[in-house]
C-alpha cells in the first residue's frame, strides 16, 4: 500500500469528522430559523427587489431597483441568486438556503484557516466553529439576505491563501487575486480594508514575508491588481451600459461617499467600540476567556500575530470612516473566533488551575438567561394589568411565556459540570439565538410581513394603475409583488395633489407614526410596518382628506390587518 495515499486518505477522513456536530446542528438551526417568517423589510426585501428587477428586465449586467440602476453594490450576490432561479424557477426559498449554506462555508473556511495558524494545536481548529456559530449577531445577520456574509466567504478565502501550509510556505497569489476580484464583485474596493492589512504587516507574522520581501510585496501587488481586473472586467461594461450619473455614483459616492461626511450611517470615531461587546456576545460574559485573553502574553507566535494583523487595522481604519454599520464587522468575525479559540486553548496549557475553574464558568451568561426568563414570565403579568405602555413589548407579552422555560433551561444547561464547557456555551448561544429570532418573528410578525400589502399592489399593477410612495421607498413590495413597474416617489402637498388628479385609480402608500379615525374608516389597508404603520389609500381619497374635506364612503371596508380586533387599533385616537 502506498503510504502517502495512505496519509492522504487519513487526513481527508480527519477533515470530515471535524466538521460532525457543529456542520448538522448549524445547519438545521439555520434552516428552521430563515423559514419563521418571510423576508425581513428592509434588506433582505430589498436585495431580493434588486434580483427581481435584474430578471424580470433582463438586464444582468447592472443592478437595478424600481426600474432604475442601483449603484449600491456590485452584482455578485444577485448573480448567485439568478443562478438558483435559473434551476428551481424564481422563488424566496432559494436566496435563503443560500444565505444559510454561505454561512456553512464559512465555519468550514474558519476552521480551515485556524488549522493552519495553529497547527501545533489542534484544539483551536475544533473550536473555531462552534464559536463562530455561538456569536448571536452573526449568526442574526446571516439570517438576512446580504452582502457582508458572502464577502466573509472571499475575505476568509484570501487568508487561506496567504497563509503557509506544512507543504508550502509561499502564498498561492493566484487563488488570492481571485479571492479580491470576488470580494469585489460582491462589495467593492471594501474588502481591501479587511484583506489588505494583513498582507501589508506580512513580514511581521509570516516567515516567508521577511525572507522575501520584494516577492511578497510585488505579487501581493499584482494579486490586488488582478482582482481590480476581475472587477473591471464587470465595471467597465456596466458604466458603458448606464451612463454619468451611474457612474458617478458608484465610482464615487458608493466608496469616498461613505469615508468622509458620509451621506448615511454618520458616526462619531468611538461608535465601534461599544459594538465589540455585541459583536462578541455571549462570550463577552464568559470570564474563562477574558482569562485567556489576559495570558496571551509575548512573545505572541505567528498566528495570533496573523489575527491582530487583520482585526484591529479593520477595526481602526473602519472607525475611521465616516460612514458606520455594525455589520461591516462580519468579515473580521471569523478572526475574532479564532483568536477566542486560541485565547482559552492557551489558558489549558499555561493555567490548568484557571481552565477548570468554577469561578471562570460561563455563570454571568447563565444569570443573564435567568434574568431574560423571569422578564418574560412577567410580561403577560404586567400586559393584563395594563401596566404596559410600548407596542413591542404589550405585542411580546402575547407569545413570550414558552420562551421563557427555554431560557430557564437554557440557563441551566449552560451551568452544567464536567467536559466540554465551550461546546454547551455554544450550543446554548445558537439555540437561544434562533430563540429570540422565533420570538420576534411571532411577536411582531404582522409589522415585517409585507405580503398581502404587495398583493394589492400587484393587482393594481396588473390593472394599469400608478403606484405612490410617500417619502422612501426601498423596494420592499417588488419582489413580493412581481411588480415590473416603477413605484413613484410622492411628497405631501402639491405633488400629491398633481398625481392624484392624473392618475384617478392610483394607490399611495403612508407610513404614519400614529393612526386616526380616517385611516381606520377610508384607507384600502392598514397594518403595522416596522416602528410605524403602513397605510395604502386611494388617491383620490388621500388628496381629498389632505384638503379637509370628506371623501365619499368606500365601497368595500378597510382591510384591517393582522385582524380587525388587533389591541392597537381599539386605542387610535387616543393621546400617543
Amino acid at each position: 500500500m502506498n503510504p502517502a495515499l495512505t496519509e492522504a486518505s487519513y487526513v481527508r477522513s480527519e477533515h470530515l469528522r471535524a466538521l460532525l456536530w457543529w456542520l448538522p446542528l448549524y445547519l438545521a438551526v439555520a434552516l428552521i430559523a430563515i423559514f419563521l417568517q418571510p423576508p425581513v423589510p428592509l434588506h433582505s426585501t430589498r436585495a431580493l427587489a434588486v434580483a427581481w428587477d435584474m430578471w424580470s428586465q433582463h438586464q444582468f449586467l447592472v443592478p437595478h431597483i424600481n426600474g432604475a440602476p442601483y449603484s449600491e453594490k456590485a452584482p455578485l450576490l444577485f448573480w448567485l441568486i439568478h443562478a438558483g432561479w435559473a434551476v428551481f424557477g424564481v422563488n424566496d426559498v432559494w436566496p435563503r438556503v443560500l444565505m444559510v449554506l454561505i454561512g456553512a462555508v464559512q465555519l468550514i473556511l474558519a476552521q480551515a484557516l485556524a488549522r493552519r495558524l495553529f497547527p501545533e494545536h489542534a484544539w483551536i481548529a475544533r473550536t473555531t466553529p462552534w464559536l463562530l456559530l455561538a456569536l448571536s449577531f452573526g449568526f442574526l445577520y446571516g439570517l438576512q439576505i446580504m452582502y457582508d456574509g458572502l464577502l466573509a466567504m472571499w475575505v476568509l478565502g484570501a487568508m487561506l491563501c496567504l497563509v503557509p501550509t506544512p507543504r508550502r510556505a509561499a502564498p498561492r497569489w493566484l487563488g488570492f487575486a481571485v479571492c479580491i476580484g470576488l470580494g469585489f464583485l460582491t462589495k467593492g474596493p471594501v474588502l481591501l480594508v479587511h484583506v489588505a492589512p494583513a498582507w501589508l504587516l506580512g513580514p511581521w507574522w509570516c516567515a516567508y514575508a521577511r525572507q522575501h520581501r520584494a516577492r511578497w510585496y510585488g505579487c501581493g501587488l499584482a494579486a490586488v491588481i488582478g482582482g481590480g481586473l476581475i472587477l473591471a472586467a464587470w465595471v467597465i461594461p456596466a458604466i458603458d451600459a448606464s451612463g454619468g450619473a451611474y457612474t458617478h455614483n458608484l465610482l464615487y459616492k458608493q466608496t469616498g461617499g461613505r469615508v468622509v461626511n458620509a451621506f448615511i450611517h454618520q458616526r462619531p470615531f468611538w461608535w465601534y467600540v461599544p459594538w465589540v461587546a455585541m459583536l462578541t456576545f455571549p462570550f463577552v460574559l464568559w470570564p474563562r476567556l477574558w482569562a485567556g485573553l489576559v495570558l496571551l502574553r509575548r512573545p505572541w507566535p505567528p498566528g495570533l500575530r496573523m489575527l491582530l494583523a487583520w482585526l484591529l487595522p479593520a477595526l481602526v481604519i473602519f472607525s475611521a470612516f465616516s460612514g458606520k454599520q455594525s455589520y461591516y464587522l462580519v468579515p473580521e468575525l471569523p478572526a475574532a473566533a479564532i483568536l477566542m479559540g486560541a485565547a482559552v486553548t492557551l489558558l489549558r496549557t499555561r493555567s490548568p488551575a484557571a481552565a477548570h475553574s468554577r469561578w471562570l464558568s460561563a455563570w454571568p451568561l447563565a444569570l443573564g438567561a435567568f434574568a431574560l426568563t423571569l422578564l418574560l414570565f412577567a410580561l403577560p403579568v404586567l400586559a393584563n394589568a395594563g401596566r404596559l405602555q410600548d407596542h413591542w413589548l404589550h405585542d411580546c407579552a402575547q407569545v413570550c411565556a414558552p420562551f421563557g422555560v427555554l431560557y430557564l433551561l437554557l440557563g441551566i444547561f449552560v451551568l452544567l459540570p464536567g467536559r466540554g464547557e465551550l461546546r454547551r456555551l455554544a450550543s446554548a448561544s445558537l439555540v437561544g439565538t434562533a430563540g429570540a429570532y422565533a420570538l420576534f418573528a411571532l411577536a411582531f410578525y404582522p409589522a415585517f410581513d409585507m405580503r398581502a400589502a404587495a398583493q394589492v399592489l400587484a393587482h393594481a399593477e396588473a390593472q394599469g394603475h400608478a403606484i405612490g410612495n410617500l417619502g422612501i421607498y426601498d423596494g420592499q413590495f417588488e419582489f413580493a409583488g412581481r411588480m415590473t413597474h416603477p413605484v413613484e416617489r410622492l411628497y405631501e402637498g402639491q405633488i400629491l395633489q398633481d398625481w392624484a388628479t392624473r392618475h384617478p385609480h392610483g394607490l399611495v402608500i403612508e407610513y404614519p407614526e400614529h393612526l386616526d379615525a380616517n385611516d381606520l374608516r377610508y384607507a384600502r389597508l392598514v397594518q403595522p410596518y416596522r416602528g410605524v404603520w403602513l397605510v395604502l389609500w386611494n388617491a383620490p381619497t388621500l388628496a381629498m382628506l389632505r384638503r379637509g374635506q370628506q371623501p365619499p364612503e368606500p365601497a368595500t371596508p378597510t382591510v384591517l390587518l393582522p385582524t380587525p380586533g388587533y389591541w392597537r387599533y381599539a386605542r387610535v385616537g387616543e393621546p400617543p
